[in-house]
């Protein structure tokens, strides 16, 4: 099971977090982000009406190199993949990133402690 994954928040989730099946919580931190030409419709949930046609939006600008393009990620740890032994230590991992700056959902970190 993933925390999160790249494509998360409209492809502006900087962390992909998973459950190895080794053991252990790995979390690989992007090199690089989207960055959207222009301001995305608000968000809508995937149980509303108007989600089909957002996200359809938002992938055909991903096919548009007019309407987004790539930045590097210029923070310590671009780029870089850590495996944490517990749901607690892969938390901790993701406040230190967060606090450096790296972007992903706020109920990531509530999820690996529950």
């Amino acid at each position: 099971m993933s925390y999160c994954r790249w494509s998360t928040d409209d492809f502006q989730c900087d962390l992909y977090i998973y459950e190895d099946v080794a053991g252990g919580w790995t979390i690989h931190v992007a090199g690089n982000r989207v960055l959207f030409t222009e301001e995305l419709p608000p968000p809508v949930s995937m149980f509303e009406a108007g989600w089909v046609e957002r996200h359809s939006l938002v992938m055909e600008w991903l096919g548009d190199e007019t309407k987004h393009h790539r930045v590097d990620i210029e923070l310590p740890h671009a780029g870089e993949c850590f495996s944490e032994p517990t749901p607690a230590a892969a938390a901790d991992r993701c406040e230190e990133l967060k606090a450096l700056g790296y972007q992903f959902p706020e109920y990531v970190i509530p999820d690996l402690l529950s």
